[in-house]
Order: C-alpha cells, then sequence, then structure tokens
C-alpha cells in the first residue's frame, strides 16, 4: 500500500497506534502483516490484541465504518497514478473483473478486488492495496439500491467504467429494470470528462464528453480444450463467460494495453468451478450467487457440459426480486425440462417455485427448506457419472452443498 502517516488516518472512532506510518489495511485480524491497519468492526474489536501481536502498527475502532472506509479508501486513490477501472452490471461482473485482471497482469502493474470485495467496505480495502507503481486497479461496484455505486465512485474515481448488462437484479430496492439501469448509470455519470464507458448496445448515455464503446457481438470458437475470443485464447469453455470476456476485452483495449494471444483466468471462488465426481461425473459450483439471467446461463452450461450424462441441479432461493419473484422462479422451472435435467433438488421457500415449473418435465423433484438439508440428502439424489450444477443466491449458502459433493469424491 501508498504508505500512510498515521496522524493522516481519519479520527473517526477509536485509534491505538504504535507506530508512525501504516503500509496497509485489513478488516480480518487473522490477514494481518506487520505495518497493518488493523480496522475493527462488528466483533474485531475484540481481536485487536491479536492484530496488534501479528505485527498491525494501529487499530482503529470506527463509530462509523464506512465512512472510516471511505476516508481511507479516498486517502490513498488521492495519492495513486493508477487507472481505475470500475465494474458492475445485473450478471457477470466478477467473472469480467477476473478476466479483466488476467489480461492487464502481464502488461501492467495490476491491483483487482479479491472475490467480491464491491461494496462499502470491499471498495476501499482494495484501494488499500495500491502500491506507488500500480498503473492499473480493477474494482468491483455493486448495487444494492440507488446511490449505492455514486457513492463507491466517489470514493474510486474511476476512469473507466464498464456496465456488464441490465437485468432483473435487486427488484425489491429499485422497482423494475428502468431502475436497475438508472442505478447501474450512476456508474456512466461519475466519470470524469475524457474517460470511457463500456456499456451494452442499447444503454443510454446521454453525455458527450466521454468515449462510449459498445463491446460487439463476440467472435469466439473452440481451439484445444480452449476458448478464443477475439483472437485472445481463454482456458475456459464456458460460454457464458465468452460474453464476460468481450467485454473484458472492450474495457482492455480502452486501457490501450497490448493484447496477448493468451490468458489463463483464476475465476473467484463458488463461481463456475468443477470438480470430478465418482464415475466420471463433475460437479459444477456456482454457488455464489444468481438471478434469472445467470440461471439460465448455468443450466445452459449444465447442458453442454454434461452430454450424455444425468443432469442434475441442485437450485436454492433467486433472491430480491420483488412481487414478481415466484413467476422469475417458475419460469427457471421451465427452463430445466427445456434443457433436459434429470433431477431437481430445491432449496429454500422460494425455490418450491421450480417444482411447479418443472412439472412432469423433470423426472424426480425433492424440496428441502435449507443449505444444511439439502446436504444431507445430495449423496441420495446423485449417482456416479452425474453431472451437478449447484447454484443460488448467497444467503442460502448452497457451498455447503457443494462441500458435501466434493468430500464424497476426496
Amino acid at each position: 500500500m501508498i504508505p500512510l502517516r498515521v496522524d493522516e488516518l481519519p479520527r473517526l472512532g477509536e485509534l491505538d497506534a504504535h507506530a508512525d506510518e501504516i503500509t496497509g489495511v485489513q478488516v480480518d485480524s487473522r490477514r494481518i502483516e506487520h505495518g497493518d491497519l488493523f480496522v475493527a468492526v462488528g466483533r474485531g474489536a475484540e481481536f485487536r490484541n491479536e492484530a496488534l501481536g501479528r505485527g498491525a502498527a494501529a487499530t482503529l475502532l470506527p463509530d462509523r465504518p464506512f465512512e472510516a472506509f471511505a476516508a481511507l479508501g479516498s486517502l490513498v486513490r488521492d495519492r495513486s497514478d493508477a487507472r481505475v477501472v470500475g465494474i458492475t452490471g445485473s450478471t457477470g461482473k466478477t467473472s469480467t473483473k477476473d478476466i479483466l485482471a488476467a489480461l492487464c497482469a502481464p502488461a501492467a502493474r495490476t491491483v483487482a478486488a479479491e472475490a467480491s470485495f464491491n461494496n462499502e467496505i470491499g471498495v476501499p480495502l482494495t484501494l488499500c492495496r495500491l502500491e506507488p507503481d500500480t498503473e492499473v486497479c480493477i474494482l468491483e461496484l455493486a448495487m444494492r439500491g440507488f446511490g449505492q455505486i455514486a457513492e463507491l465512485c466517489r470514493i474510486a474515481r474511476p476512469q473507466v467504467g464498464v456496465i456488464t448488462n441490465v437485468g432483473p437484479v435487486h427488484l425489491e430496492l429499485v422497482g423494475d429494470l428502468e431502475g436497475v439501469q438508472r442505478a447501474k448509470g450512476e456508474l456512466v455519470a461519475a466519470l470524469a470528462a475524457g474517460g470511457t464507458a463500456v456499456v451494452p448496445e442499447g444503454f443510454p448515455v446521454e453525455r458527450d464528453d466521454i468515449d462510449v464503446v459498445h463491446p460487439p457481438q463476440p467472435d469466439a470458437h473452440r481451439e484445444d480444450g480452449h476458448t478464443v475470443v477475439d483472437g485472445v485464447s481463454f482456458n475456459f469453455t464456458a460460454e457464458h463467460q465468452v460474453a464476460n470476456a468481450t467485454t473484458a476485452l472492450a474495457a482492455f483495449d480502452a486501457l490501450g494495453l497490448p493484447r496477448p494471444e493468451r490468458v489463463d483466468v483464476e475465476f473467484s471462488p463458488w463461481r463456475g468451478e468443477e470438480l470430478p465426481l465418482p464415475g466420471g461425473g463433475l460437479l459444477i459450483n456456482d454457488a455464489y450467487n444468481a438471478n434469472p439471467v445467470s440461471m439460465r446461463a448455468a443450466l445452459a452450461h449444465l447442458a453442454t457440459t454434461a452430454g450424455e450424462r444425468r443432469r442434475v441441479a441442485i437450485l436454492g432461493d433467486m433472491a430480491e426480486l420483488g412481487p414478481a419473484a415466484p413467476a422469475y422462479h417458475e419460469e427457471i422451472g421451465r427452463e430445466l425440462s427445456q434443457r433436459g435435467v434429470d433431477v431437481l433438488l430445491a432449496v429454500g421457500e422460494l425455490a418450491r417455485a421450480y417444482l411447479d415449473g418443472a412439472g412432469d418435465g423433470v423426472s424426480v423433484t425433492r424440496w428441502v427448506p435449507d443449505a444444511e438439508t439439502a446436504a444431507t440428502k445430495v449423496t441420495e439424489l446423485v449417482l456416479p457419472g452425474d453431472v451437478v450444477l449447484v447454484k443460488a443466491s448467497r444467503a442460502l449458502g448452497l457451498e455447503r452443498v457443494a462441500e458435501a459433493l466434493a468430500a464424497v469424491s476426496a
């Protein structure tokens, strides 16, 4: 991190300093390295002594955590010459971030958000990883309602703004698709004059002082177990990653960096991770999050990957869809039949509607109330050789089901 003097730190809580300078910021005491500032949020107050024992230069118990993190992130951002890319979208923003980071790393000193560090704490934590020689910083920006992206942009001040797509997510908070578009558009509005907006075709941009780039229709084909997108070979095969790669390439070009011939992407956990199962089966662990758009993409990938093998879908609730939630779940249920799914295990109250939509089109259907119960039932339903998709919104915690399956294959 670009070092900060302790006397520059925001006075927004109880500061216990044991050095004159900090060289990093952490919110998890287990990750503390010598010279870090430990910001104690929630139960973190119980671990301040542990942080000091690990070499923390100071601890901060903030009265208002979001304000404290915003101030820290802004301090570091002020001193950095890195070009900042902000990525948001209804689906694919984490994968697009991962792909763009893999593209940038060989050509520029790059810092990218970990996993989904995309909120009022995660974005400042990423900014606090900027070094004096960092050239590119790639941020993921969450949207839980109007104003959140605008506030994150106030801290990050991105020069390149990327909107992957607009779909039916967070409808409980923004009402409808027009509300989603308006909330995502806060990123475009925040760009400084001369910046670049990478947005889907048809996304309204009323500014004439920035460059507007629309990613082209993907030009992709498979080659030796890789997917070649616009002439660049990537180490993934999932069809839905093609659009993410096309968007990432458009942002990469906006940065003016030279394109590589081949890129190996390390995707964030629980986003399409694949693990062998007994008898030639396969687990597709996509348990991090779900909405109608990403669910359809995941089911298409399940069908393509399974081929002649039996297809098992373990699907949980899709959250924050508002009053239309049952209808969206029924639609996905119908999609299960169309994709030739053989076994459905539905998890959660909203997930009951998957069964209504699937009707007789899925041979075996079961419902359970939660991930814990699903983890105990899954080994009864999955047979050797099956290809299994696990997917739900984050609140369901379906990674526990994936872990149960993985334990069988260990």
